[in-house]
């Protein structure tokens, strides 16, 4: 007869994931969810409480004799630090254990500027941000930037783009102020994951695509981000499209889809075509003034994206499609011709129920996402225990 293997008995990490998800919220729940005995219960319930991870409350409705006492996750408990770089705008933010936005600042910075320039300003202004906060509240970093990043080093790997960046291993450089946890992944991950998590949380297959001054796309797969086996997953802005007339890229290709219909692109061919077009609200005037040489210009960027995604459609089958970034927020003709060209182009299985849409967090999908990895990570059962060691 095989021998029975005990199931481990659950550590506080997991009782603490117990009550953050709602699954027990009384000792008592926790007993029957766990199978601990009531000392154990009450030994890791109180290690939790002593960390200020959980508190109790003993409002609960009382059924007849004394109300139980609930426990719940103390989102005030802590925070975390979290920065949503994109190329010329950066979002900044502390947030609580719950992902909360206490305090947040926007500011336009050139991250062509380098990480000796970029990553003390970001460092300064969460100091400033923590204002009277002790800093041993800190318990973790998260960051987006807008570069190929190998997650698991946190090292940013752009040998083209963002230069001044390439190899440079970003978690050591934040531990000099923030000795806590630091990740770091691109940025259109960070926005997939907080779209995901903020305004979509019921599909697992979800494709987040940014349009702004350069393309690039986040997946989830599974309800998890697929980053691939470096971290390149995702990288769209460098596939080539047809007819895109022998641009260039930066990437050192032709014809990618980044150098074709991106923002730079379009202020390119617009000025190109004899228009004052500076910046993206350039364009917005004009599209709104329906000039219709620029009209024209957005739709056949729409194509050329719409081209792409048709392909990455259907490799992905996801259930939602999402644009984001100034772009794609910005001219409803380029999300129109996106939105044929895909459903014309895809399979039929893979489009039967795919829905694209506008994003719904907007640019505050960066600092969420940001905020829903690190969180994800320091509050791990794995990670808490290691805390309460």
């Amino acid at each position: 007869m095989p021998r029975r293997h005990a199931a481990p008995l659950a550590t506080s990490g997991d009782i603490l994931r117990l009550i953050r998800t709602g699954e027990a919220v009384t000792r008592a729940d926790l007993g029957r969810v766990t199978g601990l005995s009531r000392p154990a219960v009450q030994l890791r319930v109180g290690e939790l409480i002593e960390h200020g991870l959980v508190v109790e409350r003993t409002d609960a409705p009382s059924t007849g004799g004394r109300p139980p006492v609930r426990l719940e996750f103390n989102a005030a408990g802590g925070v975390v630090l979290v920065a949503a770089l994109g190329a010329s705008r950066t979002r900044v933010a502390v947030c609580d254990l719950a992902g909360r936005e206490l305090a947040g600042r926007r500011f336009h910075i050139d991250v062509e500027q380098g990480p000796d320039v970029v990553l003390p300003l970001l460092m300064d202004t969460w100091d400033e941000l923590l204002g009277d906060r002790p800093r041993d509240q800190v318990r973790g970093v998260g960051m987006g930037v807008p570069a190929t990043v190998e997650y698991a080093e946190g090292r940013t790997e752009s040998a083209r783009v963002m230069a001044s960046w390439t190899g440079v291993v970003i978690p050591p450089i934040i531990h000099t102020r923030f000795d806590v946890p630091v990740l770091v992944d691109n940025d259109v991950n960070v926005l997939a994951i907080g779209e995901h998590r903020g305004a979509h949380p019921e599909v697992s297959d979800l494709m987040f695509v940014k349009v702004s001054t350069r393309i690039g796309a986040g997946i989830i797969s599974g309800g998890e981000i697929l980053r691939g086996a470096l971290g390149a997953a995702g990288e769209i802005g460098h596939i080539p499209v047809r007819d895109g007339g022998g641009i260039l890229c930066r990437c050192g290709n032709v014809d990618c889809v980044d150098s074709v219909a991106s923002g730079t692109a379009l202020l390119r061919e617009l000025r190109a075509a004899g228009k004052d077009a500076k910046c993206i609200e350039d364009v917005t005037a004009l599209v709104r003034a329906g000039d219709a040489e620029t009209m024209a210009i957005v739709r056949e960027a729409g194509r050329h994206i719409g081209e792409v995604l048709a392909g990455a459609v259907n490799i992905l089958n996801p259930s939602v499609v999402v644009l984001g970034g100034d772009v794609a927020e910005a001219f409803g003709p380029l999300v129109s011709s996106i939105r044929e060209v895909v459903y014309r182009r895809s399979t039929a299985l893979a489009t039967r129920t795919l829905r694209i849409e506008a994003s719904r967090l907007g640019p505050g999908a960066g600092i969420g996402g940001c905020a829903v990895m690190v969180l994800d990570h320091v509050l791990s059962p794995e990670a808490v225990d290691d805390l309460l060691d």
